[in-house]
């Protein structure tokens, strides 16, 4: 698997799908809640992104839940 640009490596997380500890890669994306593309620039939110490296489940938390 190709490393992706500003992940984290050598993380180990609990995956819901390989029921196992294994290392995933994580990174921070801005992501765009908004379907209508008119507030769209307005409804960017920060995420993390956990992506298992043994399975390719990807977990995505929203990390300003005010």
């Amino acid at each position: 698997m190709a490393t992706k640009p500003n992940a984290v490596a050598d993380i180990t997380e609990e995956c819901e799908s390989c029921k196992r500890t294994t290392p995933h890669e994580v990174t921070v994306q801005i992501l765009t809640e908004s379907p209508d593309p008119e507030n769209a620039e307005f409804s960017r939110e920060p995420y993390r992104v956990s992506e298992c490296t043994v399975c390719g489940t990807t977990e995505k938390t929203r990390m300003n839940n005010a």
